[in-house]
């Protein structure tokens, strides 16, 4: 391991070396400065996908994610490591788990055993917890248990991590996939349960110590979208009016509404032993190509705090980058919300995405029809920004955002279909991958005339959060010039309450 490790280091150093200590500082020019997140976390450089291992202790979250040190293309998995103090600004910390004679680390989650159940802990300082799938791909030939899942912890606050000499904790019975462990305090039975996805199913397992565990149930043979393998699922309890509900979120690719990967997720009840729902239709936490592998953070007490990888499996080693390749989501507050007869989980952005905000522009409080151009109030619009849009009225309406060499992007709503969309197929590079190009719609779940409507654009990005985060869209793209106006386009008449444009600070470092 210790040889591993070094060679890793080395390899790194030297591609680091090559692609030069600007661009390691993710500082690119040209392109790849042009499509660089502003205020979503991506790597210096290199491939990234699921976050994995979040967890928030002494002050600071933590997010450990998928990643391959040594190319902008998927290959070996590592954890790579990332903090923050308000989820906004993430400084990028050495990698936290390297491959091993065991096989590459694949997603997982990571706890504080306050107890030291585990018995890791040491001087009376609890560890953080680590739980992990190792793949191993020399044994992936001939064979179906080649997934199992492993330890590591931390006594150091999650500055240094070592893997448990007794790994893996759980072998595979014999299931090709047998992955993305995300373990919990289940309080009530003093014990901890990891949800686990088996093929295109989730299997619950307990432990006393997160060292010796016992499989619990199997759910969801004749549930939700199995339009693919289910990965990354996650069990946490939310709040509905002092009652305990359980959401348990599995991402699944393919099989998304709208292509690709996605998250769905079911609420209901969980005994300790096995999760039961009534939910019959799927639901989704986002409707947008690109948000996937979504999970929540642990230890984070009241709040429920979730973030995604922001890519699709469709295209994500294809997209139009070199030096890094793919982002998170911004980091998203979660909670259930009733509309009608229907239960959901409404999606909004943490609350500390304010503080790199400045004050709002007002742009228009009155009826609107035509296309409006709004460069005359804001002058050239910079990005990454945020639109506030509230409606009197359920009208057709749309967003355009454009460039000089007319490319746009669009955003909005659509009476006749009632569902809000997004289009890009006009929006710049797009012939990377055949069906990028294209509108991607999501369905409105609130009845009321009035609209509410929240766009969080990063120079690459869009996240769509309407009607309080009832519905939500997540979807990259790719101008060969930024985005420098504004218009809001409508055929009739629409009424408009609010629609205001807010710079936003960038966070790149």
């Amino acid at each position: 391991m210790k040889r591993y490790r070094i060679i890793c280091l080395l390899v790194y150093s030297i591609v680091q070396f090559q692609l030069n200590p600007v661009q390691a500082q993710g500082l690119q020019s040209g392109e790849e400065q042009l499509y660089r997140p502003r205020i979503h976390f991506s790597p210096a450089s290199h491939w990234i996908n699921d976050p994995n291992g979040m967890v928030y202790y002494a002050g600071v979250y933590h997010m450990f994610f998928q990643y391959h040190p040594f190319s902008s293309v998927w290959g070996p998995m590592h954890w790579g490591h990332a903090t923050s103090t308000d989820m906004m600004h993430w400084q990028e910390q050495p990698i936290a788990l390297y491959p091993d004679s065991l096989g590459m680390i694949f997603s997982g989650s990571a706890v504080l055993d306050k107890q030291n159940s585990s018995g890791f802990g040491i001087n009376g300082r609890p560890p953080l917890v680590a739980i992990f799938t190792h793949h191993n791909d020399k044994m992936e030939s001939g064979r179906n248990d080649f997934q199992y899942q492993s330890l590591a912890f931390s006594t150091d606050s999650g500055k240094s991590w070592k893997k448990y000499a007794g790994n893996p904790v759980l072998k595979n019975p014999g299931i090709t996939d047998f992955r993305d462990p995300k373990v919990i305090l289940f309080a009530p039975q003093h014990k901890w349960v990891m949800t686990l996805a088996t093929k295109d199913c989730i299997t619950f397992y307990s432990s006393p110590d997160l060292r010796n565990w016992k499989r619990e149930s199997d759910f969801g043979k004749t549930l939700g979208s199995h339009g693919g393998v289910w990965e990354c699922p996650d069990l946490v309890p939310l709040n509905d009016n002092g009652k305990k509900v359980w959401m348990l979120i599995v991402n699944v690719n393919p099989g998304g509404p709208n292509g690709g990967s996605a998250t769905q997720y079911f609420l209901g009840d969980f005994n300790g032993h096995e999760f039961v729902t009534q939910q019959t239709a799927t639901k989704w936490l986002d409707f947008g190509p690109d948000e996937y592998a979504g999970v929540t953070w642990s230890n984070t007490g009241n709040r429920v705090l979730f973030l995604g990888w922001m890519s699709n499996w469709l295209y994500a080693n294809q997209l139009p980058t070199m030096a890094w390749r793919n982002a998170m989501t911004l980091p998203r507050a979660l909670k259930l919300v009733h509309s009608g007869d229907n239960v959901f989980v409404s999606s909004l952005p943490v609350v500390e995405m304010n503080a790199i905000q400045t004050k709002p522009v007002l742009l228009s409080a009155n009826e609107t029809q035509g296309t409006v151009d709004f460069s005359d109030k804001i002058g050239k619009m910079e990005l990454p920004c945020r639109i506030n849009i509230e409606t009197w009225e359920a009208k057709d309406f749309a967003i355009r955002l454009a460039n000089m060499q007319g490319e746009e992007l669009v955003v909005g709503y659509n009476k006749q279909q009632n569902n809000f969309f997004i289009d890009r197929s006009h929006s710049g590079k797009v012939d990377f991958y055949k069906d990028f190009g294209a509108v991607y719609h999501a369905p409105r779940f609130r009845n009321s005339q009035s609209i509410k409507l929240t766009l969080v654009v990063d120079v690459g990005s869009i996240e769509l959060f309407a009607d309080d985060g009832l519905t939500v869209m997540t979807s990259v793209f790719f101008p060969n010039e930024a985005f420098s106006q504004l218009k809001f386009a409508a055929k009739d008449s629409v009424g408009i309450n609010k629609l205001e444009y807010v710079k936003m600070k960038s966070t790149l470092k």
